[in-house]
C-alpha cells in the first residue's frame, strides 16, 4: 500500500532497528504533510482538544479523540479505514472528531491508555467523563491489518453510553484516569526543559514532538531516579486478558474466544461466547477497557465480572494469584526498550530452547534465558561493556534463579534495585560457566 501523508496522523517515534516499530523515512515530511492535508479537514479538529472539548459542549455529542503516530507504519490500515471508509462515516458524524499529533501537553490526569500503541481513541462526554479507550495489538502488529468491525462497534456502544448518562454516571467511575504526580508530559522531569508544550513547526518539529512511548518512559524514570520501586503497573501497562487466560474477539466489544486450560479465567468460569456486560463494576466497549481494569486491578486479589451468556446475566469472580501482573507478555512493547537499559545493561533476552535445556543439563524450573541481543551505544552499551556476549544463556541474576520470562525478570530487578548498585549473573557460555556484574542504571 503506497503511505501518503493523508494516511499518517500523530506521534512521531524514534524507533530502534529491529525492537520498535517501523517507520517512514522522512518523518520530518510526513509530519508536515500531514498538517498541510488535515488542519482544515471538515470532520477532524485538528490538534485541539480544548476546541474539540467546547464543540462537544456545544452540539451535545460525544468527543473523540483519535491519537496516532504520523511516522510509524503499524496501525496504517487501521488508520486509512478510520479517515477513508464510507461506512464508518455516518457513524463518525455522530461525534466530534479530534486528531492529536503530539502529546505535549495532554492532560495526563484525563488521557491515560496504552502509551505503546500508534492508534488509540478516547471517547468522552463534553464535561471530561470517559465513555471508554479502543487501542488494537492485532493492528499494531501488523500494519496491512485494515478491519473495522471492532472499531465501529467500540463506537456503538460508546454512543449508547452517552445516550444512557448521565444516568450511568456511577458505573462509569472507574473507568476515569486516576491521580498524576504530574500535570501535563513537559513537567515529567524527563522531558521537562527539552520540549516546549507547542510544537516547532518553525524549525524541527519532529524534534519538538514529545512521542506518546516517552510518557510512560519519562514516568519509569521519574521513580527509578529517585531510587524509588518502579510501580508495577508502570512496567506491566494494560495487562492483556490473555495473561489470566482470556482471549477475546477482535470483532466484538469483549466477547470470549478462548478460555485458556487451567488459568485464572477457566477457573472462574469462564466459557467461551461469554459477553462482558461488565468488569470491575465498568461496561467495556473493547478489549481495550477490560485492559484497562486489569491495569487498575490489585497485585492480588479479586476482580468482578458479569458476562451475558445464554440470554442472562451471570456473575464470576477472577481470582488474580500474586504475583500475576508479571505474566505480561511485554517483549514487544516499546516501552520495554528502556527498561531493558535500567534493568538489563540493554541486553534482549528470550527463552532458552527446551530441548537444549535438557541437553545442557539445565533444570527445567530454574532460569536459562538466552542473549539474543543487546545494545551497543550509551545505556544499552552497559551489558556488552560489562563482558556479556549474544548467545550467553543467564542462569542466575543476584537471587532469581527460578524460571522466569524476561519481563518478570525485567520486573522483579526493578523492584529490588537502585541505580548504581550491580548484580552477580552466572552465565554458561558454550560448555563453561563465567560470573559477570552487571551494573544497574
Amino acid at each position: 500500500m503506497k503511505l501518503t501523508p493523508a494516511l499518517l496522523l500523530a506521534f512521531p517515534l524514534i524507533l530502534m532497528p529491529a525492537l520498535r516499530a517501523e517507520a517512514v523515512k522522512d518523518r520530518e515530511g510526513a509530519v508536515r504533510g500531514d498538517r498541510a492535508r488535515m488542519e482544515n479537514d471538515a470532520r477532524w479538529i485538528y490538534n485541539d482538544v480544548d476546541r474539540g472539548f467546547a464543540e462537544a459542549a456545544r452540539t451535545g455529542r460525544p468527543l473523540l479523540v483519535v491519537l496516532r503516530c504520523v511516522p510509524c507504519l503499524s496501525c496504517v490500515g487501521l488508520d486509512a479505514e478510520v479517515l477513508t471508509e464510507p461506512a464508518l462515516a455516518p457513524l463518525l458524524d455522530r461525534f466530534v472528531c479530534v486528531r492529536l499529533i503530539n502529546a505535549n501537553a495532554i492532560d495526563l490526569a484525563r488521557f491515560q491508555f496504552d502509551y505503546d500503541l500508534s492508534f488509540s481513541t478516547l471517547i468522552f462526554n463534553a464535561d471530561g467523563t470517559l465513555y471508554g479507550r479502543y487501542g488494537s495489538w492485532t493492528h499494531q502488529a501488523d500494519p496491512q491489518a485494515r478491519e473495522t468491525i471492532g472499531y465501529r462497534r467500540a463506537l456503538e456502544s460508546a454512543l449508547e453510553l452517552h445516550r444512557g448518562y448521565p444516568a450511568n454516571r456511577a458505573s462509569l467511575e472507574r473507568k476515569q484516569g486516576g491521580p498524576t504526580p504530574f500535570r501535563l508530559p513537559v513537567e515529567i522531569p524527563a522531558l521537562a526543559g527539552r520540549y516546549g508544550r507547542e510544537l516547532n513547526w518553525g524549525g524541527e518539529v519532529v524534534k519538538s514532538c514529545v512521542h506518546c512511548h516517552q510518557v510512560g518512559e519519562a514516568f519509569r524514570a521519574y521513580h527509578r531516579d529517585r531510587g524509588e520501586p518502579v510501580p508495577p503497573e508502570r512496567i506491566y501497562p494494560m495487562p492483556s486478558p490473555e495473561t489470566l487466560g482470556l482471549t477475546l474477539a477482535p470483532d466484538q466489544p469483549a466477547r470470549v474466544a478462548a478460555v485458556a486450560a487451567d488459568s485464572p479465567a477457566a477457573r472462574a468460569g469462564f466459557r467461551v461466547g461469554d459477553d462482558f456486560a461488565s468488569i470491575d463494576g465498568q461496561p467495556p466497549i473493547s478489549i481495550a477497557d477490560v485492559a484497562w481494569a486489569l491495569h487498575r486491578a490489585p497485585e492480588a486479589g479479586r476482580i468482578s465480572a458479569v458476562v451475558c451468556r445464554g440470554g442472562a446475566e451471570v456473575p464470576l469472580m477472577l481470582d488474580l494469584p500474586a504475583g500475576w501482573r508479571m505474566k505480561t507478555d511485554i517483549s514487544r512493547r516499546v516501552g520495554t526498550w528502556s527498561m531493558r537499559a535500567m534493568a538489563l545493561g540493554g541486553l534482549v533476552l528470550t527463552e532458552f530452547d527446551p530441548a537444549e535445556r535438557a541437553r545442557r543439563g539445565l533444570p527445567a524450573d530454574g532460569l536459562a534465558l538466552l542473549v539474543k541481543g543487546m545494545g551497543q551505544f550509551n545505556k544499552h552499551g552497559t551489558a556488552k561493556k560489562a563482558g556479556f556476549l549474544k548467545d550467553d544463556v543467564i542462569t542466575r541474576v543476584g537471587n532469581f534463579r527460578a524460571r522466569m520470562t524476561e519481563g518478570e525478570l525485567i520486573g522483579r530487578i526493578l523492584a529490588a534495585t537502585k541505580p548504581g548498585e550491580t548484580l552477580e549473573v552466572e552465565v554458561l557460555r558454550a560448555d563453561a560457566r563465567v560470573a559477570l556484574r552487571l551494573p544497574m542504571q
